[in-house]
C-alpha cells in the first residue's frame, strides 16, 4: 500500500499520535514537512558517499596522513578521470600533490614560479572542477556545512556556476581574479584542498590497533577526533592503552614495555606527557652493571636520533618495566582463575641461581640471568621501590589531560564492532570452535557467544572506564588486560602471548602462539555467512572486515579469503611487519560503482611526497562491481531516511484529518 497521505487510515495515525505530536514541534505545518519529504525523497536518489576503510596503523602517522588526504587514491583517480590527457602526467601529479599538501606546495612553486598570478589562474581554476566533481554527490545543504566560514559564499558560486555558459562566463572569471587580485589565492587554495580531501571521503572506518610500534598515535587520535564522520573498531593494541588510561597497572606497564621495544618514547612523553623520569631513575639504580642485551630496543624503528648511552638507558628501562608487569599480571591471574592463565605465571619457574627455565618437563638455560629484585622465594612480589614506581606511573596516566581526552574519542565513536551498509566490521575475531560453531565464552559466571559475546565484552570495557560501582568496576579493569592477551579475548584470540619466552628462551618453539580456530575457519565461505548472519546480515553482497593478523602477501598470501566474503586489510602499515608483509599495507575504499581493495608500497617520507610529487605507490583490486549504481536509499542511512518520511507521510495525514492542528 502507498504511504501518501490519502491512503494512510486514521486509525494507524492514532496509534502514533503521542509521537506525532512529538514530530510536530519540528515540522509544525503542512508546508514544512511536505517541504522535508521532498528534501529526503531527493536526498534518496544521490549516489551513497565514499566509505574509506583502515587498519592496523600502529603510530604510523605520516602514513596514516599521507592515505587520508589521498583517499586511497581517490583524489587521484578524480583528477584523472576530470583532465584525461589534457594535462601531462606531471602536472596531474602536482596538482595532485597540491591537493594533499596545499601550504606546502604552494611554497615550493613560489620558490620557482615566475609568473605567479597565471599560476594561480590556472590552479584555482583546476581545484573548482575537481571540487565541483567530488561534491556532487551530495545536497548542497551538506556541502555548505563543509565549507570554511571565510570563503564559503565564493565557494558556493563557483561550485554552481561554470566559465563555459557564456551568460555567467565574465561573472566567474572575475570571482577568480579578484581572489587573485586581493591577495588571498594562497589561503583560498588551502580551504579548497582541504574541502576536496573531506569530500571525498563520507565516512571513516577505522578496524583497530592505531596504538603501539609507531611514534605518533597521538598524533592519529588528534586527526580522528576532528575528522567529520569516524568510527572505531577497537582493537588489542587500542584496548591496552584504554586499560592504561582507566587505571590498570598491567597495562600501564605493558603500553611501557612495547614503546621501550620499539624505542619510542615520543608518544609517551611528548604525546601524553608521561613522566617517564621515576623509571629511568629506577632502572639506572637496579641495573647499573647488567648489560640488558635482550631487552636492547629494535634500532630499525627507534628515533634515530638516539644516542648509545639514550639507548643503553632504554633497555634498562625496558628490563625493569618488563619484570614489574609480570609481576602485575600475576596478580590479575592468580585473582581469576576463571581466565585459564596460569600457564603464564613463569617466575616461579625459573632456577634463579643456576639461571634456567623449566617448562613443560623440559630445562631451558636462560638468556639473561640478571634479577636483581625477584626474591626467589616470592617471585611474584613487588619490592617496595617497585611498588612507589608503579604508583607514580600510575598517577601519570590516569591524570593525562590529552590521553584521557583521547579515550574518551575511543569510547565515542568506538565499539568492539560495527555493521555498516551490509559489511561486518572487527579488529580480530569472532571465538569459534573446531567444528565451526561458536565458542562459548564465560564471563563473570554466565556463558556468551557470538554476537552477544562482542556486546558484553563492549559493555564491560565501558564499565572499565566509567563504572561507579567499585567491584563492578575493578572486575571490568582486570578484564580490559584479559581482552589484550587472553586465549578467548574476541580482540586476540591465541593460546597465549608469549612475551617472556621471547625475552629469555631461545628455543623458538616456546615463542610459538597458537591461533584459535577462527583464524582457519574464516577461509570457509559457509562459516562467513554463519557469522553475518549471527550480526542479522543476510545478503549477497555482505562482507566481514578484519585486521590483526598482518597478510603475508610475500609468501603468497591473499587479503581476500572465503569467496570473496572475508577481507583481511592488515597488511602492514606499522613497519615492524612490512619485512614480514612484502607491501605496507590495504586499504579498503567503497564507493557507489565498487568495493575496491587497495595496495600500498612502503611510504617514504611527506617531505618527498611534497617535494618530489612521490605518491604512495599503490595497486588497486576490484573486489565488487556493481553493475547498478548504488543509491542512498540502497543504504543504513537510506532505511533511516526512508523512516523518516513514512512518519512525515503520517503527520501529513495527522494534520489534514485535522488530529493535529498546524502551528
Amino acid at each position: 500500500m502507498s504511504n501518501s497521505p490519502v491512503s494512510i487510515h486514521k486509525c494507524d495515525i492514532e496509534k502514533d499520535l503521542r509521537y506525532l505530536q512529538l514530530l510536530s514541534r519540528l515540522f509544525p505545518t503542512i508546508a514544512s514537512a511536505s517541504t522535508e519529504i521532498i528534501n529526503l525523497e531527493a536526498i534518496l536518489n544521490l549516489p551513497k558517499g565514499t566509505e574509506h576503510f583502515l587498519t592496523d596503523i600502529h603510530g604510523e602517522y605520516e602514513a596514516f596522513q599521507h592515505v587520508l588526504k589521498n583517499a586511497s587514491g581517490s583524489i587521484k583517480r578524480k583528477v584523472n578521470e576530470i583532465f584525461g590527457s589534457s594535462l601531462r602526467e606531471i602536472e596531474k601529479k602536482s596538482l595532485c600533490t597540491l591537493i594533499y599538501y596545499p601550504e606546502e606546495k604552494i611554497q615550493l612553486v613560489k620558490n620557482v614560479e615566475k609568473d605567479i598570478d597565471d599560476w594561480y589562474m590556472t590552479t584555482l581554476n583546476q581545484l573548482v572542477r575537481v571540487c565541483q566533481s567530488v561534491s556532487s554527490k551530495y545536497t548542497r545543504s551538506k556541502v555548505r556545512k563543509s565549507l570554511p566560514t571565510d570563503f564559503s559564499y565564493i565557494i558556493q558560486e563557483l561550485l554552481h556556476e561554470t566559465e563555459s555558459d557564456p551568460n555567467k562566463q565574465a561573472y566567474f572569471n572575475k570571482i577568480i581574479t579578484t581572489i587573485i587580485s586581493t591577495g588571498r589565492a594562497d589561503e583560498f587554495i588551502v580551504a579548497m584542498c582541504n574541502l576536496i580531501q573531506r569530500l571525498t571521503i563520507d565516512s571513516l572506518h577505522i578496524v583497530g590497533d592505531i596504538f603501539d610500534r609507531g611514534p605518533g598515535a597521538h598524533i592519529i587520535m588528534d586527526t580522528l577526533c576532528d575528522y567529520h564522520n569516524v568510527d572505531i573498531q577497537w582493537g588489542n593494541h587500542d584496548l591496552l592503552w584504554m586499560g592504561a588510561a582507566a587505571g590498570n597497572d598491567s597495562c600501564i606497564a605493558n603500553v611501557i614495555r612495547i614503546s621501550m621495544r620499539y624505542g619510542n618514547l615520543t608518544t609517551l612523553e611528548e604525546g601524553y606527557s608521561i613522566n617517564l623520569l621515576p623509571l629511568a631513575t629506577f632502572a639506572m639504580d637496579t641495573y647499573a652493571n647488567d648489560p640488558c642485551e635482550m631487552f636492547a630496543a629494535k634500532q630499525k624503528f627507534a628515533d634515530k636520533t638516539y644516542t648509545e648511552k639514550t639507548l643503553r638507558l632504554i633497555a634498562q628501562m625496558h628490563k625493569a618495566i618488563s619484570v614489574i608487569q609480570f609481576k602485575l599480571e600475576a596478580s590479575i591471574i592468580r585473582r581469576h582463575p576463571e581466565f585459564e592463565m596460569d600457564n603464564r605465571l613463569l617466575l616461579d619457574k625459573v632456577d634463579y641461581e643456576n639461571g634456567t627455565f623449566t617448562y613443560g618437563g623440559k630445562t631451558y638455560d636462560m638468556l639473561d640471568k640478571t634479577f636483581p629484585t625477584i626474591d626467589p622465594a616470592d617471585p611474584y612480589r613487588l619490592t617496595e621501590e617497585e611498588q612507589e614506581l608503579v604508583d607514580k606511573l600510575h598517577y601519570s596516566f590516569v591524570n593525562s589531560e590529552k590521553l584521557q581526552k583521547h579515550m574518551r574519542c575511543l569510547y565515542t565513536y568506538g565499539g568492539m564492532y560495527l555493521v555498516c551498509n551490509n559489511n561486518l566490521l572487527f579488529h580480530a575475531s569472532i571465538p569459534l570452535n573446531a567444528d565451526g560453531t561458536f565458542k562459548q565464552v564465560t564471563i563473570g559466571g554466565k556463558q556468551y557467544s557470538g554476537k552477544a559475546l562482542l556486546d558484553k565484552v563492549d559493555h564491560i570495557v565501558r564499565e572499565a572506564y566509567y563504572g561507579d560501582d567499585e567491584d563492578d568496576r575493578s572486575y571490568a579493569l582486570d578484564y580490559v588486560w584479559y581482552l589484550w592477551c587472553g586465549k578467548d579475548s574476541p580482540s586476540f584470540d591465541k593460546d597465549k602471548m608469549a612475551t617472556f619466552e621471547r625475552y629469555f628462551i631461545a628455543d623458538k618453539q616456546l615463542h610459538k602462539e597458537e591461533k584459535g580456530c577462527y583464524y582457519d575457519l574464516r577461509n570457509r565461505e559457509d562459516v562467513c555467512n554463519q557469522i553475518l548472519m549471527e550480526f542479522g546480515i543476510d545478503d549477497v553482497h555482505s562482507h566481514i572486515i578484519n585486521g590483526h593478523v598482518p597478510v603475508k602477501t610475500i609468501k603468497g598470501e591473499q587479503p581476500i579469503k572465503a569467496n570473496g566474503k572475508m577481507l583481511v586489510i592488515d597488511g602492514g602499515f606499522s613497519k615492524a611487519y612490512q619485512p614480514e608483509t612484502g607491501i605496507a599495507g590495504y586499504t579498503l575504499v567503497f564507493h557507489s560503482r565498487a568495493l575496491q581493495l587497495v595496495q600500498h608500497e612502503p611510504f617514504e617520507s611527506r617531505q618527498k611526497a611534497i617535494e618530489e610529487g612521490l605518491d604512495i605507490k599503490s595497486n588497486t583490486f576490484l573486489v565488487e562491481f556493481n553493475s547498478q549504481r548504488l543509491m542512498v536509499k540502497d543504504t543504513d542511512k537510506g532505511i533511516e531516511l526512508k523512516t523518516q518520511v513514512r512518519d512525515l507521510k503520517k503527520l501529513l495525514a495527522a494534520y489534514r484529518f485535522g488530529l493535529i492542528k498546524e502551528k
